[in-house]
C-alpha cells in the first residue's frame, strides 16, 4: 500500500471542484498523461479513497420549501430510529448526529406549519425537544486543502501506512496495517463463509 502523494492530492482536489473534469485537463494540471491520471483515479477508487462520483444538485432550483436547520434532543435509546426516520423524509437533505447524541438536520420543509411537520417527524415521547432556525442562505463547499487522507485497517482500526497491505475478498478491497491483521481478518472471513 503506497501513501497518497502530492499528485494524488491534486487530482482529488481537481475532481472535488468538478467531478466531470476531463482526465486530459487534469493531466495538464498535474504534468501527467491522460492514461496515467485514469490509472491513478482507478487506484484511488480501488483503495476506497474515491467512493463514487456524484452530482451536486442545487435543491432550491428543484423544490420549494422553507429552509430550516433543526437541533433535536431525543432520548438516547431513540437516536438511531429517529435518525433513520428523519433521513427518509423527502424534505431532509443533511442529517448529523453530534458526539453528545443530538440530531441536527437541514431540510426544506414544504409546508406552512413547520411545527406540525416536525411533530409528525420526531417521536412523541418525553425528553424530545427541538430548536428550529430558519436559514437565509446555505452553501456547501467541501475542500481537500489541508486534508490528510489515511486508510484505516479493516481489522484493528489503526492507520494503514506504507507498510500496510490491501486484499480483495469477494470483490471488495480491504486495507490492513500489517500482515497479521490481514491474516486474522481473512481467517475469520473464511470461517464465516464455511458457516453459511
Amino acid at each position: 500500500m503506497r501513501d497518497l502523494d502530492e499528485t494524488d492530492m491534486e487530482i482529488l482536489r481537481l475532481l472535488g471542484e468538478d467531478a466531470r473534469r476531463p482526465y486530459s485537463e487534469i493531466a495538464a494540471a498535474v504534468d501527467l498523461s491522460g492514461p496515467a491520471v485514469s490509472d491513478r483515479v482507478e487506484r484511488l477508487e480501488e483503495a476506497g479513497v474515491i467512493e463514487r462520483f456524484t452530482v451536486d444538485v442545487d435543491q432550491s432550483q428543484l423544490r420549494a420549501g422553507i429552509p430550516v436547520f433543526v437541533q433535536a434532543t431525543v432520548p438516547a435509546a431513540d437516536v438511531d430510529d429517529c435518525k433513520s426516520t428523519i433521513a427518509d423524509a423527502d424534505a431532509v437533505e443533511y442529517v448529523f448526529v453530534t458526539a453528545d447524541g443530538e440530531l441536527w438536520f437541514y431540510a426544506r420543509a414544504q409546508v406552512r406549519r413547520v411545527r406540525e411537520w416536525l411533530d409528525g417527524l420526531l417521536p412523541d415521547a418525553d425528553g424530545v425537544d427541538y430548536a428550529v432556525t430558519l436559514i437565509d442562505d446555505a452553501e456547501w463547499t467541501p475542500s481537500l486543502e489541508g486534508t490528510a487522507f489515511a486508510l484505516t485497517c479493516a481489522e484493528c482500526g489503526n492507520t494503514v501506512d506504507s507498510e500496510g497491505e490491501s486484499t480483495r475478498i469477494d470483490g471488495e478491497v480491504y486495507h490492513f496495517c500489517c500482515p497479521s491483521c490481514s491474516s486474522r481478518f481473512e481467517g475469520r472471513y473464511d470461517r464465516l463463509e464455511e458457516g453459511i
